[in-house]
C-alpha cells in the first residue's frame, strides 16, 4: 500500500499539470456529448446504434433499422445538431 507522504507527493506534482492561462477570459470549446442526440435518433427510427461520432457542431448517429419479415436490416446515419 502506498504511503500518505507519496499520494500527496504525487496529486501536488499532477495539480501543477492544470490548464495554463484559463483565467485570461477565453473561451474553450470542446467536443460535444452525442448521448442524447443519439437516445433520440434510436428512439424516432427503433434501430440498433452502431455509433455516435461528434463532427464539428452536429453528431454523426448511425443506426441499424430492423427489416420487415425476411428483409434485411438498413443500414441508416443521420446528422443531428448539437
Amino acid at each position: 500500500m502506498a504511503s500518505p507522504l507519496i499520494i500527496a507527493a504525487f496529486t501536488g506534482a499532477l495539480a501543477s499539470f492544470g490548464p495554463q492561462g484559463m483565467g485570461d477570459g477565453q473561451i474553450v470549446r470542446v467536443a460535444g456529448d452525442c448521448s442524447a442526440a443519439a437516445s433520440q435518433v434510436v428512439a424516432q427510427t427503433g434501430g440498433e446504434l452502431l455509433s455516435a461520432v461528434p463532427q464539428g457542431d452536429a453528431c454523426v448517429i448511425t443506426v441499424l433499422i430492423p427489416g420487415n419479415g425476411s428483409e434485411r436490416p438498413r443500414k441508416v446515419t443521420m446528422r443531428v445538431p448539437m
